[in-house]
Formats: structure tokens, sequence, C-alpha cells
């Protein structure tokens, strides 16, 4: 069949000039949905050529003529038609049609099905890659780690990729897909010999778009240059919103600028520190004694253990520590208990305040006034082997916070690993407020349990009905598995109700949050529900979690933030935690099963008052991995190109400031020149053990992150063949120069020494800082 060619002119029009792009955004939005904007000016003039049979594509641009598609196998051609703005033809034995027309400034490629399940296009092969995974990476092909890295690999493109395009690194000019249809597809990538990599959409059944389309654009072969693009079209479509436009709305939103994110582990009443355990087990009467058993009794291996180190103090004079955790861990476990009051054992209760609960009736108790009488009848036994209910678990809170506000840190994002902690010391919520930083709970609508269980409380609804009528089914009817293949999926276009039923609950019960952390919602992990009674495409899972963060950040006036931030939700939210350092490898039994391994992160499981290893235990990564994850000769600021003044984002909990042994350093310097907030699990040990440096590195990143994260990140720049020393600036007269090498280096006359960042502020401020200088590993 004779070859079809066709010329793309392009207008190059002078809308948006550098310094207009330079300025922060203000309060109102740039960009109107359905407004025209002038040709970007990232992009560049092409023509383009294909051949129907194969579906090989081809752009030339400023003479130099490039693959965009490598070739399919050869295909049957019908309805082949051609104009001067387009072309289309079908593939009947595939049941697919094509159509390509001409834009102003791009192709439009679109491809619909007439009865296929799924097509694959395009192939694409370059001598490297630009690619949002996370923040962003830059993989060459011929990579020897990456291949390992990447062999076999398939990925869920609305997952795995922040941001809905791919970039094709050729000599002279970079070629840009940006996905139109970011549901149902897959990137597949081989390695022989180079990297390459696959697309793949699949048609549902249930799903009436029966299209899945591409913009393909021509730009400069610079990260600078290919975010730009993105970002216009973006506020082309009117998705972008500042943090400004946030604030302006919640106040509250202000609170991040300049703020580490921590998550604080006080989810107990008592922690070992609050008792005086000689005084402890004289307190301790065979009847409480014999009551405690009965509550334990249902809380399986860890009541156990609680039980039998009861019974041994009696026939010790000492109290071991290992004694101590388990009977602490008892306590609190027994402190949860709607149970805990009995009339014969509590018959002479002289607390008032624990009397006007009582007559108030249990049953009728929320649960922080149940903790309150709990805490109140333990006092009442153990009498002075404990404090004052009010000081119980202060170490672990107040007087942390305290200790922060000393260290001079001004500003904090604090998250709670659920709203209990908060039901058990609701005072610690209010000195937080108190204090200026914004305060969390964890929560989540994924996984639905028919099992309740109080210490994945998430899990539980109110609404029984939920677990049988509302869970997503697979195409074969099979039930979808919630996170680790515990319980179901909850179908989110079914869940609103419930969240509103739990945010009046908790909120209801007198705690003062004024920030709410959402997992899973904004990670792009969308589902098809193939249930007959509630069928649910993936765009509509979208939609429905968007609304529920919407409810809860407009009805309730928080600060939303959710897991890994992916740009689809990036006006429902103003941080997230899972851009700038993924989960590692999440399937390597090396890290998550074989605890002999000294890669082994640790279990979720921790006594009373500690971390969970999975949190708090450092551990080296393997080499693949540092290559892939951390080295940053691999990293780009792609996201932050385009929404470093929209959305906040920072590392995921697995993987905090201090997780990675031997690369902390190097992580507080990606934190300056990636304007990522550091993020810290905390208990009084850890602050102990870490504050002096978490104080030194506040006290130069928290200024530079409050002025850098109101406005655009602006430029970035590779500086040394190595690609170890990295420039990126922040408006006009922010720049931070970071050395990643193990060499000094010279910027402007300025010396930026081996591990450390220049951060240049305007002519009124030189900051040189060294991370290699901090007592950290």
């Amino acid at each position: 069949m004779k070859r079809i060619v066709l010329a793309l002119l392009l207008l190059v029009m002078s809308g948006c000039d550098s310094a207009a792009q330079n300025q922060p955004q203000t309060n109102q939005p740039l960009i109107e949905t359905g407004q025209q904007l002038a040709a970007p000016k990232q992009a560049l003039p092409f023509s383009f050529e294909v051949k129907p049979e194969t579906f090989e594509l081809f752009v030339e641009s400023g003479g130099s003529r490039e693959r965009a598609s490598e070739p399919l196998p050869a295909r049957r051609v019908e309805q082949l038609q051609k104009s001067e703005q387009e072309v289309s033809w079908s593939y009947p034995d595939d049941k697919l049609q094509v159509r390509i027309r001409q834009a102003a400034d791009h192709l439009q490629i679109t491809l619909t099905s007439t009865g296929t399940e799924s097509f694959s296009w395009p192939l694409v092969k370059a001598p490297a890659y630009m690619l949002p995974l996370g923040e962003g990476k830059w993989i060459p092909a011929g990579d020897k780690v990456w291949q390992s890295f990447l062999r076999e690999e398939s990925l869920t493109f609305s997952e795995s990729f922040s941001m809905r395009f791919f970039a094709l690194n050729h000599e002279k000019y970079a070629i840009f897909y940006m996905v139109d249809n970011m549901f149902n597809n897959t990137l597949d990538f081989a390695v022989d010999p180079e990297i390459s990599l696959r697309f793949t959409h699949e048609f549902p059944t249930i799903n009436h778009d029966k299209s899945y389309s591409f913009r393909l654009y021509v730009t400069q072969n610079d990260p600078v240059q290919i975010a730009g693009l993105y970002k216009h079209i973006i506020q082309q479509q009117g998705e972008f919103a500042t943090l400004a436009q946030k604030a302006a709305a919640n106040p509250n939103v202000e609170k991040l600028y300049g703020a580490p994110h921590f998550y604080l582990w006080n989810k107990t009443f008592l922690s070992e520190d609050d008792v005086q355990w000689d005084a402890l087990k004289k307190q301790l009467g065979d009847g409480f004694t014999d009551w405690l058993v009965q509550l334990l009794a249902g809380n399986k291996e860890d009541g156990q253990e609680a039980i039998a180190q009861l019974r041994e103090i009696q026939q010790q004079d000492y109290i071991a520590p290992y004694q101590r955790k388990a009977i602490v861990d008892g306590l609190n476990y027994a402190l949860r208990s709607r149970d805990f009051y009995d009339p014969q054992l509590f018959a002479r209760v002289d607390d008032p305040k624990a009397k006007a609960l009582i007559r108030k009736g249990v049953k009728q108790l929320n649960e922080v006034e149940l903790y309150e009488l709990n805490k109140r009848l333990l006092k009442s036994v153990l009498q002075d082997a404990v404090p004052a209910v009010e000081q119980w678990g202060d170490s672990d809170s107040t007087r942390l916070l305290e200790k922060m506000k000393a260290a001079g840190i001004a500003r904090a994002w604090i998250g709670l690993p659920d709203w209990t902690a908060a039901y058990m010391k609701p005072a610690f919520i209010q000195q937080a407020n108190d204090a200026g930083y914004l305060i969390a709970t964890y929560d989540s609508y994924h996984s639905i349990h028919k099992e309740e269980n109080p210490d994945w409380n998430t899990a539980i609804f109110a609404d029984k009905s939920l677990y049988e009528n509302a869970t997503i089914e697979k195409k074969n009817g099979e039930k979808k598995g919630g996170f680790l293949q515990r319980g179901r999926l909850l179908n989110p276009t079914l869940s609103l109700p419930s969240v509103k039923q739990r945010m009046n609950e908790i909120m209801g019960n007198g705690v003062a949050f004024n920030s709410w952390f959402i997992d899973v919602d904004a990670a792009g992990e969308f589902h098809d529900d193939y249930s007959p009674e509630h069928p649910t495409t993936q765009a509509e899972d979208m939609q429905a979690k968007l609304a529920r963060m919407d409810y809860i950040r407009d009805e309730w006036h928080m600060v939303i933030g959710s897991e890994t931030g992916n740009d689809f939700a990036s006006r429902s939210i103003a941080y997230a935690h899972g851009i700038e350092t993924p989960v590692i490898r999440w399937a390597d039994p090396d890290m998550r099963e074989n605890k002999a391994s000294p890669y082994y992160v640790g279990g979720y499981w921790a006594p009373a008052g500690d971390i969970p290893e999975r949190y708090a235990k450092q551990v080296p990564i393997k080499d693949e991995y540092r290559h892939v994850y951390i080295d940053p000769a691999y990293s780009l600021p792609l996201f932050k190109l385009v929404y470093n003044d929209s959305v906040i984002t920072s590392h995921h909990w697995e993987w905090d400031s201090l997780k990675i042994k031997g690369e902390v350093g190097t992580r507080m310097l990606y934190e300056l020149l990636y304007n990522v907030p550091p993020l810290y699990h905390l208990n009084s040990r850890v602050w102990e053990a870490h504050h002096e440096n978490i104080r030194q590195h506040l006290q130069v990143w928290a200024p530079f992150h409050q002025k850098a994260v109101q406005r655009p990140m602006t430029d970035f720049a590779v500086l040394t063949a190595d690609r170890l020393v990295q420039k990126a600036a922040y408006g006009d007269d922010l720049q931070v120069v970071v050395n990643f090498s193990e060499h000094d280096f010279r910027y402007e006359n300025k010396l930026v020494k081996a591990k450390s960042a220049l951060i240049l502020d305007g002519s009124a401020r030189c900051i040189r800082w060294d991370a290699s200088a901090s007592r950290r590993k």
C-alpha cells in the first residue's frame, strides 16, 4: 500500500513570555475550563509520517527524523481515508479504528474499539526516557541496572505515573506523549537489547467509552521544557490550582509552608515511664488481677503474654523490662474495653468525673468518654503507682510537643496512626492546634473487614451490609481482596454515607483535628467493579474518591493529604506522602519476608509506646534499588516543575528521612534541592537520639521551603557530566545548588563543597550547608 505522508505545520505564538511564567500564581484561577491558550512555547514544529499496515510513526523536526513508534506486525487495513488535516483507517481483524488528526501544535491520535478487548500501541524505543515515575526519572535505555530492574516489569499507568505523559529522549529533541484516557492502561517494559516500552489499553465491557487517545508533541530534550509543556496543557484544561488558591479557601494550608512532617506514635494510655513499678505490684489485688485476666483472654497471643506476666510478677521481687512491656500492653488493651467497668469491683469510686460518667451509663458514652472513665477507674486501683490521668502518656505527646517547640520548630504537620490516639488524649490534639501545628489522623476507606479488629479500625464500618453489598467484584465474580489480602475492597461510589457517618462520629467526640490524611485515594489505584448490582468503571472510582476527599476538605475545613498524590488529585489535596520516595520494591522477599536478611524492613507490630520496626528500623537497601530509587543522577524534578506551588510532596511513611542506612545525608540534600519536607517517625526515644540533627537540618530547610513553596519551580539543570551537581530555581531570585559528589565544585565563583548545598536567595543571602557534617549516618 502506498505510504501516507502528512505534514504538520505548527503556529508558534508569543502568548506566554518567560517573565510571565516566572511569576508566582495569583489567587484566581490562571485558566478557566474551555479557554484557549496560545501554542506553548515548549512545542517545536514538526511533520509526521505514518504507515497504517504496521502503525509505524515517524516525526521530523529541524531536519532530524525519528521513529515515534516502532512497527507492529503487519495488519490488514480497511477504510483508509486522508485529508489535509487527518488520516484514519481500521483494522478489521482486530476490530479497531485509528484516527490521527492534525492540531495546531500536536497530533491527536485516537484508537477506538469496535469489538477488541485490548490493544497495544505505541511500542517505543529511544536512547533514554524521562518518565514521571514518582517525582521523575531519567532512564538511559542502555543502563544495565535499570535493565535488570525493569526486565519484564508491567506497571499500571494510573498508579506508577504521577502525571499523564511519557517522553522519549532522542539526540535532537524529545517526543512527548500526553495520555488523554488514564484508565485501564499498562506499560510493559522489555530490555533486550535496550529498554523499550509497550503501552496497552484494555476496553472493559462495563465501560461505554471504547477509545483511548494521545496528544503527541515534539519539544526540547530538557526536563524543564517537557514539564513546562505538560503544565501548559493542564492549565489550558483548567486542572491546576495553586496552594495560594487553596489557602484562600482554608488559611490553615499556609501552616504547611516550611513545615516538616512527623508521625507521632503515642497510641497508648500508659507508657512504661508512667508506672512506679515497685508500687504497682502492691496495688494489684487478686480481684482486680482476675478481672484483667478475663478482659485479656480475648486478645489471643498478646493477651496471653500479659496474663502470664501478671501472674509471674507476684512470685518475684523485681519486674524485668520484658515483663513491663507485656503488662503495659495488657493494661492499654483493657482500657479500650467497654466492659472494663464492673459495678462490684469498682463499688467505691471517689473520683467525681468517673462517678458522673457512670451515672450517664457506660453504653451511652462515646469513645472519648469511655476512655476517660476507664483511665480514672484504673487510677482508683493503682493509686500512687501512676500519676494523675491527665499526665498519662505525656512523654510521647505533650512533653514531646514542648521539646519540638523549644527546638525552634515553628510549623509542623503531625500525623497520628489513627483517631483512637486522639481519643486517648484529646487535650494533646488541642495543644498541637495551639502550637500552630497541623494535626491529622490517618484514615482509609480502602479495605473492609468482616471480622472487626480495633487495631485496624479504618476497616470497620457502622453499616454492616457493606461487606456483602458494596464490595468490588472481578470479571469472574470473585471479590477483590483488601490490603494484604485481608477482607475486601470497598466500592468508593457506595462509600460516601459511611464517610459522613465516620466524620460525624470522630469530630463529634470533640477532637480538634485540622488536617486529614486519607490513604490510597490519591495513589491512582482504580478498579472496575463487575458486580451486576453496582457496576463501576475506573473513571467513576476516581471521581468517587475525589468526592469523598473534597467532602472532608470542604465540610470539615480540613487540610487534606493522601498517599502518593498523583496529579489527578492535585486540586483536592494540599500535601501527599509517597511521590518523593515510594514504597521500595514491595515484592522483594529479603525486604518483606526474610527476617534474617539485613534488608528486612521490619514488621507492623510494636509494643505499647514503640514505633513499629516497619517505620523505625534503619536498614540499607540493595545497590540496584539505590541506583533506581535514591541515586540523584537518575532523579528529575518533573512533578515539582509542574506542581511545586500546588501540592507539597514528601516520602512514603515506610521510607522516612532516617530509614535508609547510609543515605540520610543524600536525602537531606535531596530535600533541599527538590523542596521536599523531611518526614520522621517520632516518639520520645527517637527524638532524644536525633533531635539535634533534625534541628540543624530544619534551621536551613524550613525558611527555604517556606519561601520556595509559594513559587513555581522555574529551572532545573545538571551541572556536571556525572550528573551529581544540580541546580534548581524557584521564582526569579531563589536558587539552590547541590553537590552530591565526593568532590568540591565551583558555581559562579562560589564554592560548593562535596556533599553540600549552596542557597542563593537574591542578593541578600548566600547560605552554605554541609550534609556531611551531620552526625546522622
